[in-house]
This record gives structure tokens, sequence and C-alpha cells, in this order.
């Protein structure tokens, strides 16, 4: 083996030639054809850790190996590489059976031929002859293959990059699946590329520069997701609809097309969902603040809360117009999908055609406005106008939102408004003219299943940008959408047996407590035991009409309480039930001044009971005498965990025996049940 060194006079940098003496051919990176070498047959271990510079005999257990070593090294010396020639072919013969990686400056760009009449890029390439490369040859021995080094050259005929340039070769610059759905969520924004790239390091905490990508790169990116063609895009995502349908005869789609057979608008949703919305339907979020960015087209998301809190789908809607029209189609889908069953309540953001719409075809349902979609809009139009009284005003109108009271309200909203000068502000006026659609005093008297709140709104947002993150083409989203909804159905599940499990605290001994605890889902059960508990503060007085119920420390004002003890019925001024679905400390301290030891069964709604997904599934609204007998057996089971759970002797004999009464269950023959069916799609094509 020959090995030879000398000084550049380019770049003054050591340069190395290894080669095999067997070959004295000078290295033609243009040639088609190699003499094959006697490869060093000296013992040479494969490669190790400590290898930094490739050498003669080196070895290898794929060439992808090899390649990658290579690079490495190419890396840290200032240039980068790319495969060149190779010898042999992948079935054919011995097969494949050399290899050539060479510096990316190697060869020289042919000249091209001009076309008349065809503009030319005229684009300065890189290539300049450089001679480094790398050779390896495939051997065979006692039927074992390796690729082992059998010619290297480093020398280079131009200047190589130091270490903070060289990583703005192309071979070193990658984006991540994670930065390109960043990179496509700015992009609907409309900020410019170099507002993104600054963006992005921000969030990385590196210095300007330093991403693993150029302004080109995400140009380029940005540019590939354009060239798709629009028409081909819509006939494969028809496909795809129809392939899950056959995959899942419960999966429900609907679409409409064009006056030139081109997809408008298109909805669907899930077996899972439309399960889920049967008993969970009653609070529907339908966020339509978003663009699928693949397509360009307005996306709707229908989403809920179930009895354990956590975020549930119920269905998808892509539209090419956000006309009245347009959002009408989607609510008949979306109410056709659920069996025409309309949720009680339905929260949006501030659209006026699609609110003309909900009224059209949702005259029974309560419309409201998503209160963090209407905040996150402050900023823009409050900030200016308001300069460092900006938190303080912001501060006040969280105040207003929560009162109870409209005429508190509207005596509040009046001075807030004097106080801070905005008499003139068009959004302040919006604001007012719609509050009968936001502001918790006018909706007390509607359910909203908690998701006003803060914590609620930033789940529901985090489980829609799980869909969102997963964009790439229009004909793979709804599986996309799938796969995050069965992901997120396995987290419930998960986190649904762990609340189970948990050892539920009773604070206040009083029987009404152990009631709710054995039928409610953990989750639920918390939220009644905050007003239990704060019931024993409160002091009740019987007046004529019914009860006053007041904080002991206070002296005037309560809410008023109305119960019939034959019905089972009580209701309270305050309406935390009707807006909740969980009774108020007012009611509660009643009921307990009466000697009532049970909740009403009316009082503990099913949407927060303990609901297996099994139970889920097969439950009906006009469930008959075997779907009562299945809910009386849940209820066992939910006493059953709970008692079982506060001991190691109770869980071994809960486990014990429950595994004997299960084995027995099975010795039994099925029956099938009569369930109603799922309707099938209307449109196949």
């Amino acid at each position: 083996m020959a090995v030879r060194s000398k000084m550049s006079d380019d770049a003054g940098q050591m340069l190395l030639i290894y080669d095999d003496p067997s070959d004295h051919r000078s290295l033609s990176l243009d040639d088609a054809s190699s003499t094959e070498e006697s490869p060093d047959g000296t013992g040479l271990s494969l490669e190790a850790v400590n290898d930094v510079i490739p050498y003669i005999g080196q070895r290898f257990l794929t060439h992808d190996a090899a390649y990658d070593f290579y690079s490495t090294f190419a890396k840290r010396c200032g240039f980068s590489i790319r495969r060149h020639r190779t010898e042999g072919k992948d079935g054919v013969g011995k097969g494949l059976t050399r290899r050539y990686f060479v510096c990316h400056r190697a060869g020289n760009t042919p000249v091209k031929t001009l076309s008349e009449g065809k503009p030319q890029r005229n684009r300065r390439s890189s290539r300049c002859g450089c001679q480094a490369y790398l050779r390896i040859s495939k051997i065979t021995e006692l039927g074992s293959v390796e690729w082992r080094v059998t010619g290297f050259a480093n020398h280079h005929n131009h200047d190589l990059l130091e270490p903070s340039q060289v990583r703005f070769l192309p071979a070193y610059r990658s984006i991540s699946d994670a930065d390109k759905s960043r990179i496509l969520m700015f992009s609907k924004t409309g900020i410019t590329v170099q507002q993104m790239m600054r963006l992005m390091e921000l969030e990385k905490c590196v210095e300007p520069g330093f991403l693993p990508f150029t302004e080109k790169d995400v140009r380029n990116l940005l540019q590939s997701f354009k060239k798709l063609d629009p028409e081909d895009e819509n006939i494969d995502f028809l496909r795809m609809c129809q392939s899950i349908k056959e995959q899942d005869p419960n999966f429900k789609f609907e679409f409409t097309l064009d006056a030139n057979d081109k997809l408008e608008n298109i909805a669907w949703s899930y077996a899972s969902s439309i399960q889920a919305y049967e008993i969970f339907g009653d609070a529907v979020v339908f966020d339509t603040t978003h663009r699928l960015s693949a397509v360009e087209m307005p996306l709707g998301i229908w989403v809920g809360v179930n009895n354990y809190g956590v975020p549930c789908f119920f269905g998808c809607v892509l539209l090419r117009d956000e006309n009245v029209r347009s959002w009408s189609w989607a609510l008949q889908a979306f109410t056709g999908f659920m069996s025409g069953k309309a949720p009680q309540t339905i929260l949006t953001d501030h659209n006026m055609c699609l609110k003309e719409a909900i009224d059209g075809e949702m005259p029974a349902t309560k419309h409201a406005l998503c209160i963090w979609m209407v905040v996150g809009k402050f900023p823009s139009w409050f900030n200016a106008a308001l300069g460092e009284r900006y938190n303080d005003w912001k501060a006040e109108f969280y105040r207003l939102y929560h009162l109870e009271s409209i005429e508190e309200f509207e005596l509040g909203w009046r001075d807030m408004v004097n106080s801070f000068g905005l008499h003139t502000n068009r959004h302040i006026n919006n604001l007012y003219a719609s509050r009968s659609l936001w502001s918790l005093p006018y909706l007390r008297s509607h359910f909203l299943a908690g998701m006003t709140l803060s914590g609620r709104s930033k789940a529901i947002n985090a489980f829609i940008q799980r869909f969102l993150s997963a964009q790439t083409r229009l004909a793979h989203f709804v599986e996309q959408v799938a796969v995050a909804v069965d992901f997120k159905d396995q987290a419930t599940e998960q986190q649904t047996m762990q609340q189970n499990l948990q050892n539920i605290s009773l604070k206040t001994g009083a029987p009404m407590e152990s009631h709710a605890a054995s039928v409610l889902t953990p989750f639920a059960f918390s939220k009644l035991q905050e007003q239990l508990v704060l019931a024993a503060h409160y002091a009740s007085f019987q007046m004529d009409d019914g009860y006053l119920v007041r904080h002991h420390t206070k002296l005037d004002g309560g809410r008023k309480v109305y119960w019939v003890p034959q019905e089972g019925i009580i209701s309270c001024s305050c309406q935390l039930f009707e807006f909740s679905g969980f009774l108020c400390r007012h009611a509660l301290r009643v009921l307990s001044t009466g000697n009532c030891f049970q909740l009403p069964d009316r009082y503990l709604p099913l949407r927060w009971r303990r609901i297996s997904t099994s139970f889920s599934k097969t439950f009906r609204s006009n469930a008959d005498d075997h779907g009562e007998r299945v809910q009386f057996l849940q209820n066992l089971v939910s006493t059953l965990v709970s008692e079982s759970s506060k001991s190691k002797e109770r869980l071994e004999i809960a486990t014990e025996q429950t595994s004997i009464l299960l084995s027995r269950i099975r010795e039994q023959p099925i029956s099938s049940l009569s369930l109603r069916d799922i309707t099938s799609v209307q449109r196949n094509f």
C-alpha cells in the first residue's frame, strides 16, 4: 500500500492519498469502469470508534455504513460528499461489487444546449473537478459479506470550509417533521420567511443563523406544498375516505361537488366519535379558526368533553367558502352523522355567517361564543388603545365576565367604559352588542360542561393542535386525524383507569358525599365535593315560597332555593346545576337540612357518571330494560372499584373474586342485543 502526503498550495492543509498498489492508473471520475483491485489481506478490525480517517482495508458491514462514516469525516474536514458511480447491479451476476463516494465538488457540469424561446437559468455550478474520493469493494469470505476501503484520496483543488460554514452545505441541512409543521402553521398567519426563521431561533434558543436549515430551504418547502394538483388531491382524499369506510362501516362522511365536479365541501366522523357524542354531545365546541394549509381550505373541528373532563373528538369539516350556505351544509352533515341529534349548546368563534347558519339549522340549540377565542383577540384590539392601562382593563373585564347578576353586569360595564374612555371603541361596542353570547350572567341557565374554564380551554386547544400538527397531504389528513383520535382514545382509557384506582378522600362524612363518590367519576365527584364542603358554611332559612341560603357571616342577600321533596325537585337561583351539571352549595345545604341522605338521581347526570367505554358504545338515548340493567351493573362495578382501592387486602379479594366471576360469565351463551343500527353513508362514489 502506498501512502503519500503533501501540502496543498490552495488550502494549506495536509493532503492524504491512499491507494491499493495493484491499481496504478489515475482516477478519472468520469470514467465508467475500473479494474479490480486485490484488497489488503492483512487482518484489520471492523470500524472502531476511534477511527477518524479512512484507510485502506477499513471494513464496514454495509456500503451505507461506509457512506455515513465518510460523510462524518467530510463534515469534520470542511466538505460534503455524494454517491458517484457503482460497479455491478443488485440481482445481476455478482451483484453490486464496488462503490465510489466523491467530494460534492467532483466532476464538471456538462454544457447545456440552449433552446430557442426558452429562458435559461444562469446558475453557477459548484463542481470544479475535485479528485477527492473514497472507493469501497464488496468482499465475500467464508460466506460472510463485508465492504472494505480499497481507495482513498483527500486531495482537494478548492478551499475547505470552516465548521461555521460547512453546516450550510445542502447535505447537512434538514428540516425535521416538527419544524415543517411549525413552518406550515406560521405560513397560515401570513408572516414572512425571515420572521419565521427569527421566531424559530427564539423558540430553540439558538443564535441567528444557527438553525439546521436556511431561508432558501423554507421557501422550497412552502413551494413544494403548492405544486400538488388540487384536483388529484381531492380525488385521492375521497378515495381515502371510501377506503376507511370499507374497513369500518361505521365511519361516516358526506361531500358536495361543484358544477365542474370538483370537491366543494367534505365532512366526516369516526365510529368512536359518534358513540361518544350520544352521551357527551350536550355541549359542543365548533372551532373554525384554523385552515388546512395543504389546500388552503377552512377547517372546522367539533369537540366536547367527556365524564372524566377529557376532550373528545366528534367530527371534522373542510369547506371551500365561509358563507351561510357552506356553514349550513356543515351543520346538516354533522347532525346527520349524529342521527339528527343537535347539541344543547354550541360554542364557536364570532362569525356572523356561522351564527346565521346555526339559527337556521339548530333553532333549539343555544349558541354561545368561546370566551378564549374572544379574549385571544384582545391584544390586537386594545393594546394600542389602552397602553399601560391594558392589564387593568383586562382584570376588570374578567370581573364583569364572572358576575352572576345581569343587572350587576350592565352597571359594571357602563362604569368600565366610562373609566377607561372606551365610548367610541368599535371593539367594545361589538362586544357589548353580543354580550348575550359570551357573558356568563347571560349564559348561566344553559349547560356548557365547564368549557368556559381556562384550564378546559387549554386542554381543548392542545387537543385540536394534535390534528393540525398532522397536516401533510389532503389525502392523508383524514387518516392522520383518525390516528390522533385513536391515540387520544387510548390515552383517555389509561387516564380513566388511573382516576378510578385513586383512593377518593371523603371530607364531610355526609351520606350524600359517599353516595355521590360511588356514582360519579373522580373528576365529577371532585367538582361536587367542592360544593359539599362549602355548603357547611351556609345557613338556610325557610320562607313562604322556598328557602333563602346565604353565608353564615352575611346578614343580607343570599340565593333562593326551591325544593319539592315529594317529586325530588330542587333548584337554585345561582343556576350552577343548569350551567355545569353539579348541584350548588345552596341546594346541597337545603337537602342536608331536610334530612336528605342521597342525591336524587336526576341530579347525578349520566354524562358525569362512571360509564366505561364498552358501555358507552352500546348506550342509546332510548335505552330498554337491558340498558337499564347494564347501567345498574355499571354502578355496582363503580362502587366495587371505589371500595376495593381503599386497601391492599380489599384489592386482592376483589381481584380474586372478580376473576372467578368473570370466568363463570364467559361460560354463558351470548345473545344479540336489540340496538338500533347505525345508518350507513348516504353518498358513495
